[in-house]
């Protein structure tokens, strides 16, 4: 057991859209991620994603709304709901999802990535 310094994680890397565990917890994987630009509209069919943006802005879009994240805000997308997350800045965020979930979820394409790197 140790602590974690998220500020000092998300030093770690800077690609977008790749995210990274950084703890588990009854079965849920923590991820941070970088985004920038518009990712690919998917669901998960069998997870909610909950997305904590700690810097920047966010907007996850579904086919009924717009919700508008800001640092320190978050929102849970809940299973089977099709959305898609745009920043037009970089933003960073953190992320509870079952450990297992494919970051594109139904969608397979370019930045599928079913195998996040721990650091």
């Amino acid at each position: 057991m140790k602590k974690v310094n998220i500020a000092e994680k998300f030093k770690l890397f800077s690609d977008h859209w790749k995210p990274r565990v950084v703890g588990q917890l009854n079965g849920q994987h923590v991820k941070l991620v970088k985004l920038k630009g518009e990712f690919v509209w998917h669901r998960h069919d069998d997870a909610d994603e909950l997305f904590l943006v700690m810097s920047g802005e966010l907007r996850i879009e579904m086919r009924d709304r717009d919700i508008t994240l800001e640092e320190g805000e978050f929102f849970i997308v809940p299973r089977g709901v099709l959305h898609r997350s745009v920043a037009v800045e970089e933003a960073h965020a953190l992320l509870f999802e079952p450990a297992g979930t494919i970051n594109t979820g139904d969608v397979q394409e370019e930045r599928t990535d079913d195998r996040p790197e721990a650091i």
